[in-house]
This record gives structure tokens, sequence and C-alpha cells, in this order.
């Protein structure tokens, strides 16, 4: 089973897909992992179109079964962070409807317990810990990418 996670941002969004195996349980391969990142000169709904597009063909490419989107946080002094933050999060709600894929939404502090053992593991920690359990060199991995891995890894562990 493929699985995508989804790290949105408006400067940086980060995807990781990762494969279990069905045939041998508990085997995790590492399939592609970056970040989409649009102009931050261009206008709001070019930089939303960007995640959409390129969303959309990652899916297409690898078609995953589910997305795990991390969940919304919002900090009380930066309301209009999660007003904007919504506008990404809403494309790729989108593009999973376009394209069939189940979506789910876990919280980082949830995410980052079940993969690193630390709620409030950093994103550097973070990155270290989800390189070593793929066998992938940490420094090929942006903090965006690597805490959306963490997302996939988070649901292939806990989800389904």
């Amino acid at each position: 089973m493929k699985i995508i996670g989804i790290d949105p941002g408006l400067h940086a969004t980060g995807y990781g897909l990762i494969e279990v195996g069905l045939s041998q349980p508990g085997r995790i391969q590492f399939l592609e992992a970056g970040a989409i990142e649009p102009n931050p000169d261009d206008l709001l709904q070019h930089r939303i179109n960007k995640v959409y597009d390129c969303l959309t063909d990652i899916i297409s490419e690898y078609k995953p079964v589910v997305m795990v989107l991390e969940r919304l946080y919002s900090h009380y002094r930066h309301p209009t962070t999660a007003c904007r933050m919504g506008h990404v999060r809403g494309v790729i709600c989108l593009v999973c409807a376009h394209q069939d894929v189940q979506l789910v939404e876990y919280s980082v502090k949830r995410v980052r317990k079940n993969v690193v053992g630390d709620g409030n593991a950093s994103k550097q920690q973070t990155r270290e810990v989800v390189a070593h359990l793929l066998k992938i060199d940490a420094s090929r991995l942006t903090l965006d990418a690597s805490d959306a891995l963490a997302l996939a890894l988070g649901y292939a562990s806990m989800g389904h």
C-alpha cells in the first residue's frame, strides 16, 4: 500500500511517499520525497495552483491509497497564518477528492510521539529518525519532506 504524507505550507509544501509491503508486513520502502515551493512573489492564487498542479502530478504518478495531512495548528498570536494555511489545505483536500485518495489528518505531536518517541521533538530530530528508519541520507531530505515522511510512517504504524 502506498502512502503519501503532506506537510502543507505556502512557502513549501513537503511531501513524502512510502510503500508498506502487503506481502511482507512491516516492510516499508521509501519511494520519493521533496517540497513544492511556489514563487513567493506570485499572487496567492498562482501559489496555491502550483501546489495543486504538482500534487496532482505526484499522485497521478505514484497512485497512493491514502494521504496523511498534517492537522492544522494555529497559534493564537498568528491567526492570519491559519487562514492563509487554510487555502493550501483546501487545495490539498481538493486534490484528494479529484484523485480519489483517502484523506487522514494527524497532529504533529501525535506523529512525532509515535515515530520519534517524543511529541515535542524538533524538525531536525524528526529528520534524523525518519532517515534512519528509511535507510536514507538525512541530508537529502528537507525539513518539510522529512515531516511529510514522518506523517506517512505514523500512519503506517498507527492508522490502518
